[in-house]
């Protein structure tokens, strides 16, 4: 296999996918790109028919041109028999999967504390008990994926998807601290390796069933009741947040939802992406007079549209008992964890995470560039649904 087959400019062009992406450079030595942009060399070999992996550093801290002189050094020490990693395990500080869970948690101050809680109690109660005292560094995706296939097996199907994105919080911090070389929740597929809850309390299309739901609904004329499960879908919201949504509440390409309409009784920032605007837009045109509610009630412009016309409307088109207005926020955080978005802008947007009456100004806008992404990326994909697969 030919080596030295990358350039600096090549290296430095590199975008993020949706994986993660290798550019091999010969000999083992690839330049590793995560999902979020980070850029690590990294050394492939073999010792003893085993597969290792070392890192060598981040790109560009460490140059192409000094990775391949590390990929050389440590060619060399394999060609007489010794591995290059021994050096870094003997010198390494170590530290238990553990005592890692309880100082990442204990030092993220700016989540709320019972999302803390459950998190640490998440990780304890199904991961501490085979894997609670070992070395973080020494556990593989193997060791990981059989802990978490113990829940799946039980039926956690929901929760076992939302403890490895915990612990994968935990590895990301021991790579970061030089504890681990790897992050092996980032290596599970949760869509290929867990299966799937019953739908129970509010109904949720699973994603593969979205595609025909998004056509069905195209089939409707555009009434309100339309329009109100189109925006539902593109803002993450609950069906009363939006039921109330008045105009006076959008500024610009923002909603911005006052505390006293919150389950959290805090304000918060809701970005609006293009296809949520031309929403808005298309009540503006037929906006009751009078009236403060974007999605006014039919007979009387001083109240809300009925709370049962979405669910209605669901019903009408075939999905009574698989779907609710509700159920797209179940969808959305199914979608935005499977294509790698960060947790917390995830929940931020859910309106999950409470921020203290302190902070609460600055909170509601917290993730804001990540969650402005987040929804255009996923308002393309719902609209790239419609089109009819044959």
């Amino acid at each position: 296999m030919p080596t030295n087959t990358l350039t600096d400019a090549r290296c430095r062009a590199a975008k993020p996918g949706d994986k993660a992406i290798k550019l091999f450079d010969g000999g083992g030595l690839h330049l590793w790109i995560s999902p979020k942009g980070a850029k690590v060399w990294r050394l492939a070999y073999r010792l003893a028919g085993k597969p290792k992996t070392l890192s060598i550093g981040p790109y560009p801290e460490v140059s192409l041109a000094e990775a391949r002189l590390k990929r050389d050094q440590h060619r060399a020490t394999l060609r007489d028999g010794d591995d290059p990693m021994a050096p870094r395990l003997a010198t390494r500080k170590g530290i238990t999967l553990d005592d890692a869970s309880e100082q990442y948690w204990g030092g993220r101050h700016d989540l709320s504390e019972s999302y803390v809680v459950n998190a640490q109690r998440g990780i304890a109660m199904h991961l501490s008990p085979a894997l609670g005292k070992r070395n973080i560094g020494s556990i593989t995706r193997g060791d990981l994926l059989d802990a978490l296939r113990a829940m799946d097996a039980k039926g956690l199907h929901v929760y076992v998807r939302k403890v490895r994105m915990w612990v994968g919080q935990v590895f990301e911090w021991a790579v970061q601290h030089e504890y681990a070389d790897i992050n092996p929740a980032a290596l599970i597929r949760p869509e290929k390796a867990f299966g799937r809850a019953p739908v129970e309390h509010h109904a949720a299309v699973e994603l593969r069933d979205v595609p025909g739901l998004i056509q069905r609904i195209n089939m409707e004329r555009d009434i309100q009741s339309v329009l109100a499960v189109r925006l539902l879908a593109y803002t993450w919201t609950r069906t009363g947040e939006l039921r109330m949504m008045e105009w006076a509440e959008i500024d610009g390409d923002q909603w911005i939802i006052p505390a006293g309409k919150m389950k959290r009784r805090l304000d918060h920032l809701v970005p609006l992406s293009r296809q949520a605007l031309a929403v808005i837009e298309g009540m503006r045109a037929r906006a009751r007079p009078g009236s403060p509610y974007v999605f006014p009630s039919d007979r009387r412009a001083d109240r809300p549209m009925s709370d049962n016309a979405i669910l209605y409307l669901l019903h009408r088109i075939g999905y009574k008992g698989r779907m609710t207005g509700h159920g797209w926020r179940s969808v959305a955080s199914t979608w935005a964890n499977e294509k790698g978005y960060s947790p917390d802008a995830i929940e931020r947007q859910l309106a999950h995470v409470p921020a203290n009456e302190v902070r609460a100004a600055y909170n509601r806008a917290q993730y804001l560039q990540e969650r402005q992404t987040m929804l255009q990326a996923w308002a393309d994909w719902l609209d790239a649904q419609a089109v009819t697969r044959g």
